[in-house]
């Protein structure tokens, strides 16, 4: 089983800065995409940013400029780094992972518990 941790949610004033954590443990062989979703009352879950495992990235043009994901494969992590933050900002944010958990495996999207993000004056 693979369990994904968020870290890093909270308040922040608009045009603030807030980065998000996401670690992944357990039966990990290797995990190949990554990303971040993110939820608002009454909304669905989009798709915010999306980073391979070769570091190619992919924004919702909402978050172009602004926000940025990394990764660092060796621990498992991906990151999201979020400037400029505004009210629109404010959600849930949810880590995914495509995960193999051998060699012969195909990957199984796993999601994190979420984290709040409120950006609030």
């Amino acid at each position: 089983q693979v369990q994904l941790g968020e870290s890093g949610g909270g308040l922040a004033q608009p045009g603030g800065s807030l980065t998000l954590s996401c670690a992944a443990s357990g039966r990990i062989f290797r995990i190949d995409d990554m990303g971040w979703y993110r939820q608002a009352p009454g909304k669905q879950r989009e798709l915010v940013a999306g980073i391979s495992r070769g570091g190619y990235t992919n924004y919702a043009d909402s978050v172009k400029g602004r926000f940025t994901a990394s990764r660092d494969n060796a621990k498992n992590t991906v990151y999201l780094q979020m400037n400029n933050l505004t009210r629109a900002d404010t959600a849930v944010y949810y880590c995914n992972a495509r995960v193999l958990s051998t060699r012969w495996d195909s990957a199984h999207a796993y999601w994190g518990q979420g984290t709040q993000v409120t950006v609030s004056s």
